[in-house]
């Protein structure tokens, strides 16, 4: 085999590295590439041989962790080292813009690649799904604190800061630049309280995933189940929570909803401060 250069992904590169994914089955990544080649926080790469590209990968810097993803090599250049050489690449990158920590989400295939180059398992994703409900029903009591109506509203450019706070809780990650890329009043939504305080929230990315944060339970199923009134019948709503949300899990599935997929999630270098139980959906790929 030819040596194989890794590079800087370009926007150039969109279009063959969109198709090499999408021959893999790993759908269409057009649009996610297409923000990683143009966004200050990402570290997009791909893998040239004989002038082709026979591989990718992303990483995301969000403060000092950095999310490795996108992960992918061509069936015919397995095996002689790429994926590894991707993910040092990556690596690399994150580590040259001051991140102390790397997290990913692992495929069966890439895990013992993973664990081979100082990757631990540190818990599950488990992704869950529900159908669509016909009624809107937006507004509810909540009956914890007895406070009148709490409202699942469309996003303000007033709500980033809360909600940046919330999510460093959540995750140990600086990702504001993240929704404040990603959150407009048609792809975001806030829980408020009658203050007018933000208790959680929901931010699609425009290729599907999206963060879903609230530290409340019930707070996350008013919001989960905006999503699921916004979505209607015939159509499925999917949430994400972490395998040591034991009480999360067990609400979800008394509430109807079936797992759909789960994912090995591991992490290099320092731990990190977060609140895992106040996560009920992800961006996808790289992103965390």
């Amino acid at each position: 085999m030819s040596a194989t250069k890794i590079r800087p992904m370009t926007p150039a590169d969109v279009d063959s590295a969109t198709a090499l994914v999408l021959a893999g089955d790993w759908g269409d990544r057009r649009e996610f590439f297409d923000f990683a080649a143009s966004h200050a926080a990402c570290r997009p790469i791909v893998a040239i041989r004989d002038g082709s590209i026979v591989g990718t990968g992303v990483g995301t810097i969000s403060g000092s962790v950095g999310w490795i993803g996108s992960i992918f090599v061509s069936p015919e250049a397995r095996g002689h080292g790429v994926g590894r050489a991707l993910t040092e690449a990556t690596h690399d990158a994150l580590a040259a813009a001051g991140c102390r920590t790397e997290v990913l989400v692992a495929t069966e295939m890439g895990r013992p690649l993973y664990e081979r180059i100082g990757f631990d398992v540190q818990c599950w994703y488990r992704t869950l799904e529900a159908p669509g409900l016909a009624a809107p029903g937006l507004a509810a009591e909540d009956p914890a604190t007895n406070e009148a109506d709490t409202l699942v509203r469309p996003f303000t450019v007033d709500d980033l800061e809360t909600m940046a706070d919330l999510d460093a809780q959540a995750t140990g990650e600086d990702r504001h630049h993240l929704l404040a890329a990603f959150a407009d009043p048609t792809s975001a939504r806030c829980l408020a309280d009658s203050r007018g305080t933000v208790r959680g929230f929901v931010v699609r990315a425009p290729w599907g995933g999206g963060a879903t944060i609230a530290p409340d339970p019930e707070d996350a199923f008013r919001i989960l189940d905006a999503r699921r009134h916004a979505a209607g019948p015939g159509r499925r709503v999917r949430a994400g929570v972490i395998d040591v949300n034991l009480d999360g899990l067990r609400r979800l599935e008394r509430a109807g909803w079936t797992e759909a997929w789960r994912a090995t999630r591991m992490i290099r270098g320092e731990s990190l401060r977060w609140r895992p139980e106040w996560l009920w959906g992800q961006f996808n790929h790289a992103l965390g």
